[in-house]
């Protein structure tokens, strides 16, 4: 009768041909370290990322030089609040350090005071918004007041009729301000292939 094998015996079989690549796993690492210091870089852009690479041994520095690209080109998006300016800023620095190209970083510029309009652009939106379906608004609260026998106030995001009215031309500006957003994201990545030889 034949000798039952564990689980674990069968695995080590398996994968006994199988050979690490150590320049891969080291890659991966170096890139993986390179993601965690641009995380760190968005919180608080004080932080050198020239020390940093400097601290890396040379045979690394491609890989965390790409977790870096990675993480950053990754932020560059629509601002949600005027908060995320901040944001928007480390990441061209932290572009501007990678992609040493002048003309990319006159294109980020270009891009962060188009940020800064979009949101001017969506608070005058949202603001012209809720004035224009005030009326409304407030005829359903009169409305609800009368038939509840007290005096209801409604939050314009808790009607759905408002809710669309106002997803809908917030979406149309977004829309607007993506193509550029789109542009400096495809240019940002290829000034960084031609730079990493990729």
């Amino acid at each position: 009768m034949g000798r039952i094998r564990s689980a674990l015996e069968i695995a080590l079989e398996r994968t006994e041909s199988i050979k690490t690549d150590k320049s891969s796993v080291g890659m991966f690492e170096a890139r993986q370290e390179g993601k965690k210091i641009a995380n760190l870089f968005i919180a608080d852009p004080s932080k050198s990322l020239e020390d940093a690479l400097k601290s890396q041994p040379k045979e690394s520095q491609a890989g965390f030089k790409q977790g870096i690209f990675d993480v950053l080109s990754a932020q560059i998006s629509l601002p949600v609040s005027e908060s995320d300016l901040v944001r928007i800023d480390a990441v061209g620095k932290g572009l501007a350090f990678l992609i040493k190209d002048g003309r990319f970083t006159a294109l980020y510029k270009q891009l962060s005071q188009l940020m800064v309009q979009y949101i001017d652009d969506t608070a005058h939106t949202e603001k012209a918004i809720r004035a224009q379906y005030a009326p409304k608004l407030q005829q359903k609260e009169d409305e609800l007041s009368k038939r509840l026998g007290q005096e209801v106030h409604i939050d314009p995001f808790q009607d759905p009729e408002f809710v669309m009215i106002f997803n809908q031309n917030i979406n149309a500006l977004k829309t607007n301000y993506q193509a550029p957003l789109d542009q400096v994201k495809a240019e940002a990545t290829r000034l960084w292939n031609e730079q990493a030889g990729n």
